[in-house]
Protein backbone atom coordinates (compact mmCIF):
# COMPACT_ATOMS: atom_id res chain seq x y z
CA UNK A 1 0.00 0.00 0.00
CA UNK A 2 1.18 3.16 -1.33
CA UNK A 3 -0.13 6.40 0.10
CA UNK A 4 1.34 9.96 -0.24
CA UNK A 5 2.45 11.74 3.00
CA UNK A 6 2.27 15.65 1.23
CA UNK A 7 0.28 16.99 -1.40
CA UNK A 8 -3.93 17.70 -2.17
CA UNK A 9 -6.15 16.89 0.95
CA UNK A 10 -9.24 14.80 0.08
CA UNK A 11 -11.48 17.80 -0.61
CA UNK A 12 -14.67 18.35 1.55
CA UNK A 13 -17.94 16.09 0.26
CA UNK A 14 -20.75 18.40 -1.88
CA UNK A 15 -23.86 15.63 -1.17
CA UNK A 16 -23.84 12.28 -1.13
CA UNK A 17 -22.10 10.82 -4.53
CA UNK A 18 -19.09 13.12 -3.25
CA UNK A 19 -19.29 12.00 0.35
CA UNK A 20 -19.39 7.93 -0.84
CA UNK A 21 -16.72 8.38 -3.02
CA UNK A 22 -14.83 10.37 -0.10
CA UNK A 23 -15.76 7.35 2.07
CA UNK A 24 -14.66 4.58 -0.35
CA UNK A 25 -10.79 6.68 -0.80
CA UNK A 26 -10.58 6.85 2.91
CA UNK A 27 -11.66 2.53 3.47
CA UNK A 28 -14.81 3.65 4.94
CA UNK A 29 -17.66 2.51 2.50
CA UNK A 30 -18.19 1.92 -1.05
CA UNK A 31 -18.82 4.22 -3.83
CA UNK A 32 -21.69 4.85 -5.39
CA UNK A 33 -24.05 2.83 -7.86
CA UNK A 34 -25.69 3.10 -10.71
CA UNK A 35 -29.08 3.71 -9.22
CA UNK A 36 -27.35 6.34 -6.46
CA UNK A 37 -26.06 7.69 -9.56
CA UNK A 38 -29.03 8.35 -11.94
CA UNK A 39 -30.71 10.91 -10.63
CA UNK A 40 -27.82 13.61 -10.25
CA UNK A 41 -27.49 17.07 -11.65
CA UNK A 42 -24.56 16.13 -14.31
CA UNK A 43 -23.18 19.46 -14.28
CA UNK A 44 -24.10 20.33 -10.32
CA UNK A 45 -21.41 20.35 -7.06
CA UNK A 46 -22.07 16.90 -6.13
CA UNK A 47 -21.54 14.86 -9.49
CA UNK A 48 -18.61 17.32 -10.58
CA UNK A 49 -17.41 17.00 -7.57
CA UNK A 50 -17.37 12.89 -7.20
CA UNK A 51 -16.23 12.97 -11.09
CA UNK A 52 -12.93 14.91 -9.83
CA UNK A 53 -12.09 13.04 -7.36
CA UNK A 54 -11.98 9.51 -9.36
CA UNK A 55 -10.02 11.48 -11.55
CA UNK A 56 -7.42 12.81 -9.87
CA UNK A 57 -6.48 9.19 -8.77
CA UNK A 58 -4.62 9.61 -12.33
CA UNK A 59 -2.67 12.63 -11.72
CA UNK A 60 -1.17 13.08 -8.25
CA UNK A 61 -3.79 11.36 -5.72
CA UNK A 62 -4.62 12.66 -2.19
CA UNK A 63 -2.82 12.66 1.24
CA UNK A 64 -3.45 9.26 2.94
CA UNK A 65 -5.44 7.93 0.00
CA UNK A 66 -3.97 4.48 -1.07
CA UNK A 67 -2.48 5.02 -4.98
CA UNK A 68 -3.66 1.57 -5.69
CA UNK A 69 -7.10 2.57 -6.00
CA UNK A 70 -6.37 4.54 -9.24
CA UNK A 71 -7.67 0.78 -10.38
CA UNK A 72 -10.10 0.14 -7.78
CA UNK A 73 -12.62 -2.19 -10.00
CA UNK A 74 -15.28 -0.67 -7.45
CA UNK A 75 -14.43 3.07 -8.08
CA UNK A 76 -13.88 2.44 -11.83
CA UNK A 77 -17.33 1.25 -12.07
CA UNK A 78 -18.35 4.52 -10.13
CA UNK A 79 -16.34 6.40 -12.11
CA UNK A 80 -18.00 5.26 -15.44
CA UNK A 81 -21.57 5.91 -14.54
CA UNK A 82 -20.41 9.45 -13.55
CA UNK A 83 -18.95 9.52 -16.83
CA UNK A 84 -21.96 8.55 -18.85
CA UNK A 85 -24.20 11.08 -17.30
CA UNK A 86 -21.86 13.61 -17.89
CA UNK A 87 -21.10 13.36 -21.59
CA UNK A 88 -24.66 12.35 -22.70
CA UNK A 89 -25.67 15.96 -20.81
CA UNK A 90 -22.93 17.41 -23.11
CA UNK A 91 -24.07 15.83 -26.27
CA UNK A 92 -27.21 16.85 -25.58
CA UNK A 93 -27.29 20.16 -24.88
CA UNK A 94 -23.59 21.64 -26.25
CA UNK A 95 -23.83 20.09 -29.90
CA UNK A 96 -24.36 22.92 -32.22
CA UNK A 97 -21.88 21.90 -35.47
CA UNK A 98 -21.49 19.36 -37.84
CA UNK A 99 -18.53 18.82 -38.93
CA UNK A 100 -14.85 20.45 -37.04
CA UNK A 101 -14.18 23.00 -39.99
CA UNK A 102 -17.91 24.82 -39.17
CA UNK A 103 -16.42 24.51 -35.54
CA UNK A 104 -12.95 25.62 -35.95
CA UNK A 105 -13.92 28.68 -38.54
CA UNK A 106 -16.63 29.78 -35.84
CA UNK A 107 -13.54 30.18 -33.23
CA UNK A 108 -11.65 32.24 -35.28
CA UNK A 109 -14.59 34.89 -35.46
CA UNK A 110 -13.79 37.43 -32.49
CA UNK A 111 -16.60 39.69 -31.74
CA UNK A 112 -16.25 43.01 -32.19
CA UNK A 113 -14.46 44.67 -29.06
CA UNK A 114 -17.74 46.97 -28.18
CA UNK A 115 -19.89 43.74 -28.11
CA UNK A 116 -17.45 42.07 -25.73
CA UNK A 117 -19.25 40.52 -23.10
CA UNK A 118 -16.63 37.69 -21.82
CA UNK A 119 -14.76 37.49 -18.57
CA UNK A 120 -11.16 38.88 -20.19
CA UNK A 121 -13.11 42.14 -21.17
CA UNK A 122 -15.30 42.35 -18.11
CA UNK A 123 -11.57 42.32 -15.86
CA UNK A 124 -9.38 44.40 -18.36
CA UNK A 125 -12.17 47.29 -18.69
CA UNK A 126 -13.57 47.29 -15.12
CA UNK A 127 -11.93 44.42 -13.04
CA UNK A 128 -10.93 44.77 -9.76
CA UNK A 129 -8.09 43.46 -7.94
CA UNK A 130 -10.25 41.03 -6.07
CA UNK A 131 -12.04 39.78 -9.03
CA UNK A 132 -8.28 38.94 -10.56
CA UNK A 133 -7.70 36.91 -7.52
CA UNK A 134 -11.14 35.26 -7.65
CA UNK A 135 -10.72 34.36 -11.44
CA UNK A 136 -6.62 32.65 -10.72
CA UNK A 137 -8.01 30.68 -7.70
CA UNK A 138 -11.14 29.38 -9.77
CA UNK A 139 -8.69 28.75 -13.08
CA UNK A 140 -6.28 27.19 -10.77
CA UNK A 141 -7.47 23.77 -10.65
CA UNK A 142 -7.42 23.74 -14.85
CA UNK A 143 -3.79 25.70 -15.26
CA UNK A 144 -2.01 23.79 -12.77
CA UNK A 145 -2.42 20.64 -14.20
CA UNK A 146 -2.24 22.61 -18.54
CA UNK A 147 -1.45 20.22 -21.24
CA UNK A 148 -1.06 17.31 -18.79
CA UNK A 149 -4.40 15.56 -19.72
CA UNK A 150 -3.94 16.59 -23.47
CA UNK A 151 -0.51 14.06 -23.17
CA UNK A 152 -3.03 10.95 -23.21
CA UNK A 153 -3.75 11.14 -26.79
CA UNK A 154 -0.11 10.92 -27.60
CA UNK A 155 -0.04 7.00 -28.04
CA UNK A 156 -3.30 7.25 -30.12
CA UNK A 157 -1.95 9.94 -33.02
CA UNK A 158 0.43 9.27 -35.47
CA UNK A 159 1.99 11.13 -38.66
CA UNK A 160 1.36 14.86 -38.69
CA UNK A 161 -1.29 14.81 -36.15
CA UNK A 162 1.11 13.07 -33.22
CA UNK A 163 4.26 15.22 -34.50
CA UNK A 164 1.97 18.06 -34.05
CA UNK A 165 0.72 18.00 -30.95
CA UNK A 166 3.77 17.05 -29.32
CA UNK A 167 5.23 19.94 -30.93
CA UNK A 168 2.71 22.38 -28.86
CA UNK A 169 3.13 19.77 -25.64
CA UNK A 170 6.46 20.59 -25.83
CA UNK A 171 6.12 24.57 -25.51
CA UNK A 172 3.51 23.78 -22.45
CA UNK A 173 6.02 21.61 -20.45
CA UNK A 174 8.66 25.11 -21.04
CA UNK A 175 10.56 23.42 -24.17
CA UNK A 176 12.57 21.00 -21.14
CA UNK A 177 13.35 24.11 -18.46
CA UNK A 178 11.01 23.36 -15.26
CA UNK A 179 10.98 27.19 -14.71
CA UNK A 180 9.14 28.08 -18.10
CA UNK A 181 6.38 25.10 -17.77
CA UNK A 182 3.23 26.95 -18.46
CA UNK A 183 1.75 24.98 -14.61
CA UNK A 184 4.80 26.74 -12.87
CA UNK A 185 4.41 30.21 -14.72
CA UNK A 186 0.69 29.78 -13.40
CA UNK A 187 1.92 29.05 -9.79
CA UNK A 188 4.30 31.88 -10.09
CA UNK A 189 1.22 34.12 -10.59
CA UNK A 190 -0.86 33.19 -7.63
CA UNK A 191 2.14 33.50 -5.44
CA UNK A 192 2.28 36.99 -6.67
CA UNK A 193 -1.66 37.38 -6.43
CA UNK A 194 -0.91 36.30 -2.26
CA UNK A 195 -2.47 33.46 -3.14
CA UNK A 196 -1.55 29.42 -2.47
CA UNK A 197 0.36 27.78 -5.42
CA UNK A 198 -0.08 24.42 -4.00
CA UNK A 199 -1.78 22.27 -6.24
CA UNK A 200 -5.26 21.17 -5.43
CA UNK A 201 -5.49 24.14 -2.75
CA UNK A 202 -8.68 26.01 -4.12
CA UNK A 203 -10.86 22.92 -5.04
CA UNK A 204 -12.93 23.36 -1.65
CA UNK A 205 -13.35 27.14 -2.96
CA UNK A 206 -14.28 26.53 -6.77
CA UNK A 207 -17.73 26.25 -8.11
CA UNK A 208 -19.14 22.93 -10.15
CA UNK A 209 -18.76 25.16 -13.37
CA UNK A 210 -14.95 25.14 -12.84
CA UNK A 211 -15.03 21.48 -11.82
CA UNK A 212 -16.71 21.03 -15.28
CA UNK A 213 -14.35 22.37 -17.51
CA UNK A 214 -11.48 20.38 -16.11
CA UNK A 215 -13.26 16.92 -16.01
CA UNK A 216 -13.71 17.62 -19.42
CA UNK A 217 -10.39 17.46 -20.53
CA UNK A 218 -9.90 14.41 -18.17
CA UNK A 219 -13.16 12.79 -19.36
CA UNK A 220 -11.63 12.99 -23.32
CA UNK A 221 -7.99 12.22 -22.26
CA UNK A 222 -8.64 9.08 -20.89
CA UNK A 223 -11.12 7.14 -23.12
CA UNK A 224 -9.43 6.69 -26.54
CA UNK A 225 -12.76 6.54 -28.16
CA UNK A 226 -12.76 10.19 -27.32
CA UNK A 227 -9.73 11.08 -28.96
CA UNK A 228 -11.40 13.12 -31.91
CA UNK A 229 -13.05 15.30 -29.03
CA UNK A 230 -9.76 15.73 -26.74
CA UNK A 231 -8.31 17.15 -30.13
CA UNK A 232 -11.36 19.74 -30.63
CA UNK A 233 -10.73 20.66 -27.00
CA UNK A 234 -7.22 20.93 -27.45
CA UNK A 235 -7.78 23.20 -30.51
CA UNK A 236 -10.55 25.24 -29.21
CA UNK A 237 -7.90 26.20 -26.10
CA UNK A 238 -5.31 26.59 -28.36
CA UNK A 239 -6.99 28.84 -30.67
CA UNK A 240 -8.62 31.14 -28.53
CA UNK A 241 -5.65 31.85 -26.37
CA UNK A 242 -4.20 34.65 -27.93
CA UNK A 243 -6.56 37.04 -27.94
CA UNK A 244 -8.14 36.40 -24.61
CA UNK A 245 -4.73 35.87 -23.04
CA UNK A 246 -4.14 39.49 -24.65
CA UNK A 247 -6.94 41.12 -22.84
CA UNK A 248 -6.12 39.59 -19.41
CA UNK A 249 -2.37 40.19 -19.85
CA UNK A 250 -4.27 44.01 -20.26
CA UNK A 251 -6.07 43.35 -17.28
CA UNK A 252 -3.57 42.26 -14.85
CA UNK A 253 -1.83 45.52 -15.76
CA UNK A 254 -4.74 47.65 -14.62
CA UNK A 255 -5.02 45.87 -11.71
CA UNK A 256 -1.98 45.89 -10.97
CA UNK A 257 -1.47 42.11 -10.78
CA UNK A 258 2.29 41.89 -10.57
CA UNK A 259 4.33 41.15 -12.99
CA UNK A 260 4.47 37.07 -12.88
CA UNK A 261 0.55 37.62 -13.79
CA UNK A 262 1.69 39.76 -16.45
CA UNK A 263 4.32 37.26 -17.93
CA UNK A 264 1.60 34.53 -17.84
CA UNK A 265 -0.65 36.18 -20.14
CA UNK A 266 2.18 37.92 -22.30
CA UNK A 267 3.67 34.14 -23.10
CA UNK A 268 0.66 33.00 -24.14
CA UNK A 269 -0.16 35.52 -26.87
CA UNK A 270 2.98 35.09 -28.47
CA UNK A 271 3.31 31.58 -27.55
CA UNK A 272 -0.46 30.15 -28.96
CA UNK A 273 -0.38 32.93 -31.71
CA UNK A 274 1.80 30.07 -33.23
CA UNK A 275 -0.01 26.91 -31.77
CA UNK A 276 -3.00 27.76 -33.23
CA UNK A 277 -1.28 27.55 -36.95
CA UNK A 278 -0.08 23.97 -35.76
CA UNK A 279 -3.06 22.75 -34.04
CA UNK A 280 -5.16 23.52 -37.34
CA UNK A 281 -3.03 22.69 -40.00
CA UNK A 282 -1.09 19.59 -38.37
CA UNK A 283 -2.87 18.14 -35.26
CA UNK A 284 -6.55 18.84 -36.75
CA UNK A 285 -6.14 18.23 -40.49
CA UNK A 286 -3.39 15.36 -39.47
CA UNK A 287 -6.16 13.70 -37.26
CA UNK A 288 -8.50 13.87 -40.25
CA UNK A 289 -6.48 12.94 -42.54
CA UNK A 290 -6.22 9.40 -41.14
CA UNK A 291 -9.46 9.23 -39.51
CA UNK A 292 -12.17 11.68 -41.55
CA UNK A 293 -14.67 9.53 -39.36
CA UNK A 294 -13.42 11.32 -36.34
CA UNK A 295 -14.60 14.65 -37.82
CA UNK A 296 -18.15 14.82 -36.27
CA UNK A 297 -16.30 14.08 -32.66
CA UNK A 298 -13.86 17.15 -33.27
CA UNK A 299 -16.60 19.68 -33.57
CA UNK A 300 -18.20 18.03 -30.56
CA UNK A 301 -15.12 18.79 -28.65
CA UNK A 302 -15.14 21.76 -29.64
CA UNK A 303 -19.01 22.67 -28.75
CA UNK A 304 -18.40 20.62 -25.33
CA UNK A 305 -15.62 23.01 -24.39
CA UNK A 306 -17.34 26.07 -25.53
CA UNK A 307 -20.26 25.24 -23.70
CA UNK A 308 -18.70 24.65 -20.13
CA UNK A 309 -16.77 27.78 -20.71
CA UNK A 310 -19.25 29.99 -21.33
CA UNK A 311 -21.32 28.17 -17.67
CA UNK A 312 -18.16 29.04 -15.82
CA UNK A 313 -18.13 32.92 -17.37
CA UNK A 314 -22.07 32.92 -16.37
CA UNK A 315 -21.55 31.99 -13.01
CA UNK A 316 -18.17 34.67 -12.50
CA UNK A 317 -19.95 37.47 -14.48
CA UNK A 318 -23.77 37.02 -12.28
CA UNK A 319 -21.64 37.46 -9.52
CA UNK A 320 -19.03 40.19 -10.33
CA UNK A 321 -21.61 42.49 -11.02
CA UNK A 322 -23.76 41.79 -8.15
CA UNK A 323 -20.60 42.74 -5.57
CA UNK A 324 -20.82 39.50 -4.40
CA UNK A 325 -17.68 36.65 -4.59
CA UNK A 326 -17.90 33.66 -7.26
CA UNK A 327 -15.75 31.33 -4.56
CA UNK A 328 -18.02 28.91 -2.42
CA UNK A 329 -15.91 30.36 0.12
CA UNK A 330 -14.49 33.80 -0.21
CA UNK A 331 -10.86 34.64 -0.31
CA UNK A 332 -9.02 35.83 2.51
CA UNK A 333 -6.97 39.30 1.98
CA UNK A 334 -4.09 39.09 0.07
CA UNK A 335 -0.58 38.52 1.67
Amino acid sequence: METRADGPSVPESRGPLSGAVVAGLRGAGAPPGGREIAGADPFGDDLQLALYLCYELHYRGFVGVDADLEWDPELLRCRAGLEWLFLEALRDRATRHRSAREALDDLLVEPPESDGTGVGHFLRDEGELWQVREYAAQRSLYHLKEADPHAWVLPRLWGRAKAGMAAVEFDEFGGGRAERVHARLFADLMTGLGLDPAYGRYVDAAGAEALATVNLMSLLGLHRSLRGALVGHFATVEITSSPGSRRLADAMRRTGAGAAAEHFYDEHVEADAVHEQVVRREVVAGLLEEEPQLDGDVAFGVDATNHLEDALAERLLGAWRNGRSSLRTPLPAAV
